[in-house]
């Protein structure tokens, strides 16, 4: 295993070629998982779809501002005609005051037509809603944003876990031929009577919790394997492995940037503030439009001997002012809603930062403490390779007992995974530093 700082030239760890892989598997980098998921995960497809939605809402919220062009039409026909009271002084002048004569006015057939033109030259309402439909059109391309941060750092997660899980296999193997090689030779002296049997049973024990090991971490990749492929959002039956590599950025290398969580908040603010901005407007200024419409009215009469079917035209412009005097405080009480939400927005804001300033000294402490574990446990695995080879030549030469062969052998294993938990430790890290600097 190999991890490789780009800045700095310091071999840390060499991954070897997985053997269990087909020869015939492509390798693929991370970035070509990225790369991939961009257009193949279907959560981010979802999340482009709703950015297009936000603009067509933007776009509805604009078309507001056009011209409204109607027709209207009916057709009424009266089998009782509308009655009025009409004061009798109407006919006589002479009549006493409060008397009254019924009378009915109309005809029994009723025709209307006409065409409608409304032009809204000032209403707050509709500048207030474009304006919302910006900032929440900006606000979808900042979740899209977060939905791709979240689906990399699962990739990357997932993509690192198959790397360690590669890594492990790599030492098994190695562990397995050691135990092979020292069950061959036990085998041989027992043969010859110099050990017993039970020394061999140990060693054969050995090899069968090796190797079903071995068979449990290949399970386990498997696995990681398929959750890649389904977080990617490629077919199970694409067949693929990752890097064998590890490369590593230098320890706190990054440079913070706003973090995704905080420009949501903001973008919250700004929201907030443009909703309180219209719920103002509409209390205090008036919505102005210019109408106009023009048609024609017919009146029938189907009885005889005066049948007829007569339109007359109709038509009229003019501007319509409408201004608020009092509502009942609805909208009073509606500001006040939104002038609490943005002061809990700002109390979000300030909390945000204040975690992300504590997750990123936190994970820059651990990032420094696991890289400093690596370097000192890549030694010791070499260090407890060195005395498990030295440890079998005495064994070979009769100076060393078998208990001190396992001894050594188990303390080889222990210095591996301490190796491999460091690993693990500094790559989430690292992937937790980039995502809280906004660098993932």
């Amino acid at each position: 295993m190999k991890l490789v700082n780009t800045h700095k030239p310091i071999v840390l760890f060499t991954i070897l070629l997985f053997s269990g892989v087909s020869s015939f598997a492509q390798q693929w980098s991370l970035q070509h998982c990225l790369d991939s998921a961009q257009v193949n995960n279907k959560n981010l497809q979802i999340a482009t779809n709703n950015i297009a939605i936000s603009n067509q809402k933007e776009k509805e919220a604009k078309s507001n501002l056009l011209p409204k062009l109607t027709v209207n039409a009916d057709y009424k026909y009266f089998t009782d005609l509308p009655t009025q009271l009409m004061p009798l002084s109407t006919f006589n002048p002479l009549a006493p005051e409060g008397q009254y004569k019924v009378a009915q006015f109309g005809v029994p057939h009723n025709i209307s037509a006409n065409l409608q033109l409304a032009i809204p030259l000032y209403n707050p309402q509709i500048y207030g809603g474009i304006e919302a439909t910006i900032i929440a059109s900006e606000m979808k391309g900042l979740q899209y944003e977060k939905s791709k941060e979240q689906i990399y750092f699962e990739i990357s997660n997932l993509y690192y876990n198959a790397q360690i899980l590669q890594a492990k296999i790599t030492f098994l193997d190695s562990n397995l031929i050691n135990a092979n090689r020292l069950l061959s030779n036990l085998t041989l002296l027992h043969q010859q009577l110099l050990v017993t049997g039970t020394d061999v049973e140990k060693v054969q024990l050995q090899v069968a919790q090796l190797t079903t090991q071995k068979s449990t971490v290949n399970s386990k990749l498997s696995q990681v394997i398929n959750a890649l492929k389904f977080t990617i959002g490629i077919s199970s039956e694409r067949n693929f492995t990752v890097e064998t590599t590890i490369v590593s950025n230098k320890v706190n290398d990054y440079n913070s940037q706003v973090s995704l969580d905080s420009r949501i908040v903001q973008t919250q603010n700004k929201l907030l503030a443009s909703e309180l901005k219209t719920l103002n407007h509409t209390r205090y200024l008036p919505s102005i439009n210019l109408i106009g419409s023009y048609g024609t009215t017919g009146f029938g009469y189907d009885k005889e001997p005066n049948t007829f079917l007569d339109f007359y035209p109709l038509g009229f412009a003019g501007i319509q002012f409408s201004y608020p005097i009092f509502n009942g405080t609805t909208t009073l009480r509606k500001v006040n809603q939104k002038k609490i939400e943005i002061y809990n927005n700002d109390l979000k804001l300030n909390l945000v930062k204040d975690q992300n300033t504590l997750q990123v000294t936190n994970a820059k402490m651990q990032k420094i403490t696991s890289y400093l574990t690596i370097e000192t446990s890549t030694q010791q695995v070499k260090l407890a390779q060195n005395i498990y080879n030295n440890t079998l030549l005495q064994q070979k030469q009769g100076v060393a007992s078998l208990t001190e062969i396992l001894l050594a052998d188990n303390a080889l294993r222990e210095a591996q995974q301490t190796n491999l938990s460091a690993i693990i430790e500094y790559l989430k890290a690292d992937l937790e530093l980039k995502k809280i600097t906004g660098n993932l």
